[in-house]
This record gives C-alpha cells, sequence and structure tokens, in this order.
C-alpha cells in the first residue's frame, strides 16, 4: 500500500510511517522544513516538500497521485492563533479531500478530536476555535464521496504502546499511547469495509487488530 500523511513529521504521523514502513508499505508526506525531512530520511521516510496552506487543490493532487490512501494527522491545534487554526484544521482537510478525487485516492483517515476533550480544563479560546475547526473538517469530508474514516483519539501519551486499544462509536474521553493510535491507523488501512464512520478511541485492552476487526459491518 502506498499511503500519503500529511503531518507525517509530527508525533503520530511519524509513528504511523514508521509503523506501515515496517510492513513494507511504501510512504510519503509533505514537510516543510528541510531539516525535517532530513531526519525523516535519515530513517528511510520519503517526504516531499509542500505546504498544504499555501498549494492549490490541483498541486496537493500532483503531490498524492499515485497513492492509495491519504491520513491528515496534521494540526495547528489552536497554537498558532485562530487564522492558521482554520487554515489547517478547519479547511485543511476539505481542501486535500477534493485532491483527493481529482487524484483517484478514495481512502482517507482524518485525525479528529474527541467532542469533549480536556472540557475539565477550561481550555483558552484558541483551544475553543480549534475545536470548532475541527468539527467543520469533520462536516465537509462525510459530505464527500470518498472512503473516509474520522478517528478520534482521547488525550494523546508518549509512553511506548501496549498493543491493546477501546474503539467504538462512542467513547469516554480519557487517555491513549501515540503508538497505540497510530497503529490503530495503521490497522484501519489495512480494513477497507470499514469505511464512512466516525470512531473514538482510547487507552483499552482489545488487542487492536480484533478491535478494527470488530468494526467491519
Amino acid at each position: 500500500m502506498n499511503v500519503f500523511i500529511i503531518g507525517i513529521g509530527g508525533g503520530v504521523g511519524v509513528r504511523l510511517a514508521r509503523q506501515l514502513t515496517a510492513r513494507g508499505n511504501r510512504v510519503d508526506g509533505l514537510v516543510r522544513q528541510a531539516a525535517k525531512r532530513d531526519e525523516l530520511a535519515a530513517e528511510g521516510i520519503a517526504s516531499t516538500p509542500g505546504d498544504l496552506v499555501a498549494m492549490s487543490v490541483a498541486e496537493l493532487a500532483e503531490a498524492m497521485r499515485g497513492n492509495d490512501a491519504i491520513v491528515f494527522t496534521a494540526g495547528a491545534g489552536g497554537r498558532d492563533g485562530p487564522e492558521a487554526t482554520d487554515q489547517v484544521d478547519g479547511e485543511g482537510p476539505g481542501k486535500l479531500a477534493a485532491a483527493a478525487e481529482l487524484a483517484g485516492i478514495r481512502r482517507f483517515v482524518l485525525v479528529s478530536v474527541f467532542p469533549e476533550a480536556w472540557r475539565e480544563r477550561r481550555m483558552n479560546e484558541d483551544f475553543e476555535h480549534y475545536m470548532v475547526a475541527k468539527k467543520h473538517a469533520e462536516t465537509q469530508l462525510v459530505l464527500t464521496a470518498l472512503d473516509w474514516v474520522i478517528l478520534r483519539p482521547s488525550a494523546l501519551r508518549n509512553e511506548p504502546g501496549a498493543g491493546t486499544v477501546d474503539l467504538g462509536l462512542a467513547k469516554v474521553h480519557e487517555e491513549i499511547r501515540r503508538d497505540d493510535f497510530a497503529a490503530t491507523i495503521a490497522e484501519l488501512l489495512r480494513q477497507p469495509t470499514v469505511n464512512r464512520v466516525i470512531l473514538e478511541v482510547t487507552g483499552g485492552t482489545t488487542p487492536i487488530e480484533g478491535a478494527v476487526a470488530a468494526m467491519k459491518p
């Protein structure tokens, strides 16, 4: 499988790239900074120079052409102000979906966020704007004819993966290890019949392969 990852240099994206490469898949993804491309190349991970915001739909389609699936795991996360959040988190997935249709790529996995994420922390206005942008992205993707999956992780942690999760249509927002979340995405890519569904995932006790298999129609 050839997989194009938006956010390939991020915490989830790079883990996903490593796991997919280890399984014999080919990965690629947009990276703006040359230093990050060199860092990925040192691990044997390919990347393409590019900027999701600056590129046109046609340019994105050309960059992605020949891939079997797209994973969108990029995100401004409210850190760089509302404009960046709108451009990346809000409009980015819809723009990429249009490019996917142009490039003839049907499989699209969107990393989103739990609706109740961190509400107990009373997050600032930038984070609330980020939540609205993520919801906008979801509403745009579900209107497409793509074989999409929207995957909402609970709070992400960096400890080594456990190989188990709790995956389903609605879960309580807790925590999940980035390794396990990336492995869940990788397994979803292997199960094309799991599509056009919004799933939530957190830490749990079910082996990842079995958790994803249970989502088959």
